[in-house]
């Protein structure tokens, strides 16, 4: 039954309230988490029970890596007590942040613009380089032994690793 109701209507909204106890405008709790290869991230969640419960369930995990073994980073909120001292941010955080917001962009325009063929990817490559169907962006799951025949034939592989999270619609 909760399968079929679509939580963008109306009706929708309300029987997710009902159903989740949460409404569309609760407010929500943003924690700042890291995984164990120390990606650094936001999650949002209902409450701080709410965060805990997910994460005991191991339904946290890192959009990079996949890790579920995140933890909850200290937070404190600004305090503005003097114009005077100015915390300018750490270079390398701020470097380290740009670059995995770039990657996840990447991936996203990657699943984006070409056809999940998913096992059938070294067949479909191969259908495609030979001219037996229309060029086109693919992407797929391809063995270590499979890759390596492909680039023996000529044919251009590159293997992404791709979080879950990007492997579905986002909610």
């Amino acid at each position: 039954m909760a399968a079929e109701l679509a939580f963008g209507t109306l009706a929708g909204r309300v029987a997710r309230a009902a159903l989740t106890g949460f409404a569309d405008n609760a407010p929500m709790k943003v924690l700042n988490l890291r995984c164990a290869n120390d990606h650094r991230f936001e999650g949002w969640f209902a409450s701080e029970e709410d965060f805990l419960s997910q994460q005991s369930r191991a339904l946290v995990q890192c959009p990079v890596c996949e890790d579920t073994g995140v933890v909850r980073l200290p937070s404190a909120p600004r305090l503005n007590v003097s114009k005077a001292r100015d915390a300018s941010p750490d270079p390398a955080a701020a470097t380290h942040a740009r670059l995995q917001s770039n990657w996840l962009r990447a991936l996203r325009h990657m699943v984006a613009n070409t056809e999940d063929v998913g096992a059938r990817f070294p067949e479909e490559a191969r259908r495609i380089h030979y001219g037996e169907v229309e060029e086109r962006g693919i992407r797929g799951q391809a063995s270590a032994e499979d890759a390596d025949a492909l680039r023996e034939e000529g044919i251009e592989v590159m293997s992404v690793p791709l979080p879950a999270a990007l492997k579905g619609p986002v909610q």
